[in-house]
């Protein structure tokens, strides 16, 4: 039985944000992504799915230096939790598991 759901622009932001390790905030997200699925991502998708995920208990976040590049204000950084690494594995395990039941006619 599935524990835990991940939409899909969750898993990937989620795995972008593993991709990202030490860096990864907002706008580092957002090009990531939009660079890895060739399409633009909305900034308010991006926020609400990171806070969404912040509350399920998948990531945590934190806030960095004040930069006088940003005017002094910080970059909040997001890392993956024990929880959203689980929420990772679980969703590959199924996928994989699925992909591996299909009939080898299908993509003959």
């Amino acid at each position: 039985m599935i524990e835990y759901k991940l939409g899909h622009f969750e898993e990937i932001v989620l795995l972008t944000v593993c991709v990202l390790y030490e860096n990864a905030y907002g706008i580092s997200i957002k090009d990531e992504i939009e660079s890895r699925i060739g399409k633009g991502v909305s900034v308010g998708a991006l926020q609400s799915a990171l806070r969404r995920m912040e509350e399920k208990g998948y990531l945590e976040s934190m806030e960095g230096e004040e930069t006088p590049e940003r005017g002094g204000r910080r970059k909040r950084y997001f890392t993956i939790t024990t929880h959203g690494k689980n929420a990772l594995k679980e969703t590959k395990d199924l996928r994989m598991e699925l992909w591996d039941s299909i009939p080898n006619v299908v993509f003959n």
